[in-house]
């Protein structure tokens, strides 16, 4: 079963601030984008309509720590593991590292945790358990994993 998933990718000149680091904001795009690789890899979508009833996933946690820049061209690896489920949540950490250089080197660390949701007619979300069909793929990383 599935507890982490990697992805790859290179910082767009978009995605630079007027120092020519990458700004803050786009590291939780890169999670959410990391994130919703995952679920693909499942079979499933953030927007899951293949269960019943459909679900979804809103954030009710986002942080990260920036330990050095990225810039314009360099290659980031993010790798998103599973470092909590419960019933009705899941809990994700983040590690960014850049991959051009001498050596890969950790640029920083994010975490976000996310609800699992229904709707009720009226558009209302209530927290709901994690649909069996998802829950059953994911488990959680191991203690060593996540040091």
């Amino acid at each position: 079963m599935p507890c982490e998933f990697k992805v790859v990718r290179r910082v767009e000149f978009s995605e630079t601030d007027m120092a020519g680091i990458v700004h803050y904001s786009n590291f939780f795009r890169y999670m959410e984008s990391a994130e919703h690789a995952f679920f693909r890899a499942l079979g499933f979508s953030i927007v899951t309509t293949a269960t019943d009833p459909p679900v979804g996933w809103p954030r009710v946690h986002a942080s990260c720590d920036y330990r050095q820049p990225l810039r314009f061209e360099d290659e980031v690896e993010i790798h998103m593991l599973v470092c909590e489920k419960k019933a009705k949540s899941l809990s994700y950490l983040f590690k960014f590292r850049k991959l051009n250089g001498p050596a890969p080197v950790e640029v920083a660390r994010g975490k976000l945790t996310v609800v699992c949701v229904t709707r009720d007619a009226h558009g209302k979300m209530s927290a709901a358990a994690i649909p069996e069909a998802i829950s059953s793929q994911i488990e959680v990383a191991t203690e060593g994993m996540l040091a």
